[in-house]
């Protein structure tokens, strides 16, 4: 089988491409990624010498390359996106271009083809808006409610997926999934930032009184989910994949301090971000139900495992802080 990955040289697609190459012996993977100041290919150079991987640097709104590269291909995987919220509410522009025009390129190639690909879109479980401490976790029926720039691009596409699948039959997934950790990951998120601080003797920085609270899973878990869902998952539904970590953020700074061996006047309190969501968690049950899967890692074994993947690799962090 070949597939076409974008974003490939992210934080979730790069541990995506490496999973599926070592448990699919005989597959390809083209890896389409623009290498804007999130992408990194140095996350998977121990594969540029390998015959079945092949990199192209382009964006996914280039329709002459898309259309060239979806020919012959089997299964597309849809990584690609602009995901930080606090860059979309300073300026929303890339994430409409990436996260909504990039998705409708991408499926005008899938239903140009006279056999169309496969197409799995991922998206983020931010679509459903935000939840009250007593409100039920997020479900596949859960109505839309975005907030941010960001998490409304994510849900536009997410509605022009089902569409192509409604409108023209194109056999199309989504999975909306919580928030994600792990190596690799791009250090301006929460986690990767809070370790590559600490390590420089810096306060790790808290939005308001650090108790909005999120569902973490390990990068490992979600892409196992991803894989699951290309294996077992139903064409034109939609499956939410969680971890079963609900956790406040000043939570994961203590912890992060805790592992650090730093006390907590390294922790500075700052203003809020605008429109900050107070939580999000996922319900996996029809995931675990009908595809077999669940998350794995639990949080502080993954979040360990983490910074050490962070001290023992900072020729990888390192020159990427002139992005943040």
């Amino acid at each position: 089988m070949k597939l076409l990955v974008t974003g490939g040289a992210g934080f979730i697609g790069s541990h995506f491409i490496r999973q599926w190459l070592n448990e699919h012996v005989g597959d390809e993977i083209i890896n389409l990624d623009a290498l804007t100041y999130a992408g990194c290919r140095e996350s998977l150079s121990d594969l540029e010498s390998n015959s079945r991987y092949q990199f192209v640097q382009g964006n996914i709104c280039d329709e002459a390359l898309v259309e060239k590269l979806v020919k012959g291909v089997d299964t597309i995987v849809h990584f690609a996106a602009e995901t930080h919220v606090d860059r979309s509410i300073v300026s929303s522009r890339e994430f409409i271009q990436t996260n909504i025009d990039g998705v409708r390129v991408l499926l005008e190639a899938v239903r140009h083809q006279e056999k169309p690909p496969r197409f799995h879109h991922v998206s983020t479980d931010e679509v459903f808006g935000s939840l009250s401490l007593n409100d039920p976790k997020f479900t596949e029926k859960t109505p839309y409610d975005p907030r941010s720039p960001y998490s409304a691009s994510k849900a536009a596409a997410d509605h022009l997926v089902r569409a192509y699948f409604h409108t023209y039959g194109l056999p199309v997934t989504i999975s909306n999934c919580s928030n994600n950790y792990g190596p690799y990951q791009f250090p301006e998120k929460l986690i990767p930032r809070s370790v590559s601080n600490l390590l420089d003797n810096k306060k790790i920085a808290i939005y308001g009184t650090g108790e909005n609270i999120r569902d973490w899973i390990y990068v490992a878990d979600h892409v196992e989910g991803i894989m699951k869902i290309l294996d077992k998952g139903v064409i034109g539904e939609t499956y939410c994949l969680g971890g079963n970590n609900e956790i406040t953020n000043i939570e994961i700074a203590r912890q992060l301090l805790s592992l650090l061996g730093k006390d907590e006047i390294m922790i500075e309190y700052v203003g809020d971000r605008p429109g900050h969501d107070f939580r999000y968690a996922i319900d996996s049950s029809r995931a675990e139900r009908e595809l077999g899967w669940k998350p794995k890692t639990d949080f502080s074994k993954g979040l360990a495992m983490t910074v050490e993947w962070y001290k023992a690799n900072e020729v990888w962090w390192r020159p990427l802080l002139k992005n943040i």
